[in-house]
């Protein structure tokens, strides 16, 4: 239900956009949210943000850099990602729920995205 797009492979410094599209959710009071995952390791929270760009929270290794930011008539939630370092190489994975302190922990997570890969070389 959820589609990301944008992921590439960037040079260390270089920035880049991910984009989050779920037409079935535009106009719907929903929460958005970004995760990362690297093999072997859990998904880890990057960013979210509560309906109509109430509020964000993002992760202490982006803070700073990324941005996030929602469309709710259209349904699209985006990541402006600046600043990328080799460490922010992973899948992205978009999330959605109707709240955002539910949106913001993997375990309550509603809707996922197929994930995106990112990939920052030095």
């Amino acid at each position: 239900q959820l589609q990301a797009s944008g992921g590439g492979s960037v040079q260390t410094g270089e920035s880049l956009t991910l984009t989050c599209e779920a037409s079935a959710l535009a106009s719907e009071r929903y929460a958005w949210a970004w995760f990362r995952q690297t093999q072997g390791r859990e998904r880890e929270f990057v960013a979210s943000v509560a309906w109509h760009n109430g509020g964000s929270n993002y992760g202490s290794s982006v803070k700073g850099r990324f941005t996030i930011r929602v469309d709710d008539d259209r349904g699209t939630a985006e990541l402006r990602m600046s600043g990328l370092k080799p460490d922010d190489t992973a899948i992205y994975y978009c999330a959605a729920a109707k709240q955002a302190s539910l949106v913001a922990n993997r375990r309550t997570v509603e809707f996922w995205g197929q994930g995106t890969q990112v990939t920052v070389s030095s």
